[in-house]
């Protein structure tokens, strides 16, 4: 199995596969690092499924998906809504 998510410092390398298995909402695979530690992965960062679309379309043009961008984009919302009890906003 091989890491395909360009960022993970194990990028490009092949590792034993052990398993796959789907934890609460996530799927993951389990592998051996070079080191023989165990430790899992998004399958999504993985060549154990397909490509994704959006990447293959942006090629290389945009590092972030429209939904991820979104649900950030609510996040922050949230956040500055709640406004921490003695927030004070620095401006310059």
């Amino acid at each position: 199995m091989r890491v395909t998510h360009p960022f993970h410092p194990l990028f490009g390398q092949e590792l034993e596969f052990v398993k796959r298995r789907r934890n609460w909402r996530a799927d993951r695979v389990y592998v051996f690092d070079p080191g023989g530690s165990l430790l899992s992965l998004p399958v999504e960062w993985t060549d154990v499924v397909g490509d994704d679309p959006f990447v293959m379309v942006a090629a290389g043009r945009s590092p972030f998906h429209i939904a991820g961008l979104l649900e950030l984009s609510e996040l922050v919302a949230r956040l500055s809504a709640d406004g921490a009890p003695g927030d004070t906003r620095i401006m310059p």
